[in-house]
């Protein structure tokens, strides 16, 4: 039976802040002609920050409303949505489950022990088998291992995430005027929900964190096409600025990351904001927005995730 999305309610709602928009002013925006502004949406939440809490929203108030008592999901050993699931299970009394790629290796990093100390239960498994997570054989292997649970995806990205994510662009977009809003993509699904939330009336633009990343548009044109049947032009990934792949950094992005944190305290991850940020810096210098637009940069949350780079 499908859900009425426009029922659903949390009977124990995640606690939410709302968050400020800062300005940064260098060199590079006053030459351009650029007002640039920075959502930081990092502080939403002091554990399930950023673009998680938006993703996780409407899912766990469907499992509330079916009943389940456990939620499973999967990711890897830096997962922001393993922290952040393990987190929001906590504060809203769910069992957790993480399958997490890759085998267990001791110490714990900072992300999978934070996810154990919220209750979370890891279950590793090999590179091999995770490529089949979502195959129905695989999905039943683990239901016969931990009995029932809500299951939700990689990166917590369905159309229940894209409803949250939709909030939040309609929530923007009658906070604040702006041309152009860039943000990291990973799986797509935050992305795809700005784009619907904001309905071609902004220019999107968002910055892979994948190498070869170009497969992404694709993936989020049919998160779109499953949500709302719609096709929107107003959007593009770029794939460039993904500093040798997923959760791989250099000694360069550290520097840049240093830099601003030190200039404009903001405060970045190595795995998805930083390259945001350097991405947004690099086209601004080569003129990619229009002089006298305001670009408005998503910070989607993951600061966790830097004790395990330093």
């Amino acid at each position: 039976m499908p859900l009425n999305l426009s029922v659903l309610t949390l009977i124990m709602p995640l606690s939410y802040t709302n968050t400020p928009i800062v300005e940064i002013s260098t060199p590079e925006t006053i030459r351009s002609g650029i007002r640039l502004l920075i959502k930081r949406e990092d502080q939403n939440h002091p554990f399930l920050s950023g673009n998680k809490w938006w993703k996780l929203k409407y899912n766990l108030e469907a499992a509330q409303q079916h009943g389940h008592n456990t939620i499973l999901t999967f990711g890897g050993a830096y997962s922001n949505h393993i922290y952040a699931t393990a987190a929001a299970a906590y504060e809203l009394g769910f069992q957790s489950i993480g399958v997490i790629r890759g085998e267990e290796t001791l110490p714990l990093n900072h992300t999978l022990a934070f996810a154990k100390s919220k209750g979370m239960q890891l279950h590793y498994v090999s590179r091999e088998a995770y490529r089949h997570k979502n195959d129905v054989a695989f999905i039943q292997q683990v239901k016969d291992r931990f009995g029932d649970f809500y299951l939700i995806p990689e990166g917590g990205t369905n159309q229940l995430a894209i409803r949250g994510v939709q909030e939040f662009a309609h929530m923007l977009k009658a906070e604040i005027a702006f041309d152009y809003i860039c943000l990291p993509v990973g799986t797509g699904g935050t992305i795809a929900g700005i784009i619907s939330g904001l309905d071609e009336h902004h220019d999107i633009i968002g910055i892979s964190v994948l190498k070869n990343g170009a497969f992404l548009s694709d993936e989020v044109s049919q998160l779109l096409k499953n949500f709302s049947g719609r096709v929107y032009g107003n959007w593009t990934i770029e794939t460039s600025y993904h500093h040798g792949g997923y959760a791989k950094t250099n000694p360069q992005l550290f520097a840049f990351m240093d830099e601003l944190t030190a200039r404009h305290k903001l405060p970045l991850d190595p795995v998805y904001t930083a390259k945001l940020m350097w991405g947004v810096q690099d086209m601004i210098a080569r003129g990619k927005f229009r002089r006298g637009s305001t670009v408005l940069v998503l910070h989607t949350g993951g600061l966790q995730g830097l004790q395990g780079f330093r």
